[in-house]
């Protein structure tokens, strides 16, 4: 996985997915976590942006993802665990198949990274208002319907 430090700051090259379906968003976070996120995972070295997402599903879920156009793309500067991070995120428009389990919008879905705990859920646009969704921009181009091209975060 592409992940370094440098200087000050822990690297992160990431891709992941909007998955919107019936008017809701699929969100997952590290148990124990306050705020979402959309799914997705680090890009190892000799991969696309795209085919890391699809491992990410496959190794985290057990399912595929059918990863669609580039939706935007993003710098963002946080700190996690009191370590400043700055990530380089690709974000995909992406579709579950037919006929997968995570279609179902009650409720949890477990999956792992390692040996952590994650889990997935959908939420209603309506519900994004009040949720920790990180990074920020994105959630505030998802509600009101048009992400932007490009974003710097910096939390």
């Amino acid at each position: 996985m592409i992940s370094f430090q440098v200087d000050s700051h822990r690297f992160h090259y990431r891709a992941a997915a909007v998955v919107l379906d019936a008017g809701q968003l699929l969100l997952h976070r590290l148990q124990g976590d306050e705020f979402w996120a959309l799914p997705g995972g680090r890009v190892n070295s000799g991969e696309s942006a795209a085919e890391a997402l699809a491992r990410e599903f496959n190794e985290e879920l057990g399912t595929t993802v059918l990863c669609g156009a580039l939706a935007c793309t993003g710098e963002n500067f946080f700190k996690y665990l009191g370590e400043p991070h700055h990530e380089i995120g690709l974000y995909f428009y992406a579709r579950l198949p037919i006929g997968s389990p995570l279609l179902e919008k009650a409720g949890t879905h477990l999956g792992t990274e390692g040996d952590k705990r994650l889990e997935f859920r959908w939420f209603a646009m309506q519900e994004l208002l009040d949720l920790d969704m990180r990074p920020q921009a994105l959630k505030a181009g998802i509600t009101a319907g048009s992400l932007p091209n490009h974003f710097v975060q910096r939390d």
